[in-house]
């Protein structure tokens, strides 16, 4: 199987900034350990649930760029994102003061981690978790982000 390897842009926001767009890029963050795929989740700050890393585009950033950034950010990963997304969710994001709840897409790209570290930015708010991929699917919330986790497979992106 050959797959195309398209070139990323920086994405640029322009007056509207980053509040403007609902589009975010999440990081699908793997390994493997003793020859069995491990997803990492976190968990979300307010509603404590678990999720992946994820964020909104950062100017002059490519969006894979802008994942590998969130994994570091909230997870405290390091490592070699793909620049392929493999999957599109959606979600209801809660601003705060009971504003009402935003509709996100969530593209993903795959990050193998290769060093995790215990000191990063949001590491006093957040948790990590490494688990299988069928355990994973059935910790998060979203349907979509569940089927991208189940069917994730490292080998068929020659990752």
């Amino acid at each position: 199987m050959s797959l195309i390897r398209p070139r990323q842009h920086p994405v640029k926001l322009g007056r509207g900034g980053k509040d403007g767009v609902r589009t975010q890029f999440g990081a699908l963050i793997w390994r493997w350990r003793k020859d069995k795929l491990q997803i990492l989740l976190v968990k979300s700050r307010r509603r404590k649930r678990w999720i992946i890393p994820k964020g909104w585009p950062m100017d002059g950033q490519t969006p894979v760029q802008a994942a590998a950034t969130e994994a570091w950010e909230e997870a405290g990963i390091k490592g070699r994102p793909a620049p392929i997304c493999i999957g599109l969710y959606s979600y209801l994001k809660y601003p705060r003061d009971g504003e009402l709840p935003m509709p996100c897409v969530v593209a993903v790209f795959p990050l193998k981690a290769r060093w995790v570290f215990d000191r990063y930015p949001e590491a006093n708010e957040r948790k990590r978790k490494w688990v299988s991929a069928k355990k994973a699917a059935s910790l998060v919330d979203e349907p979509e982000l569940a089927q991208i986790i189940r069917h994730f497979n490292p080998r068929l992106y020659r990752l």
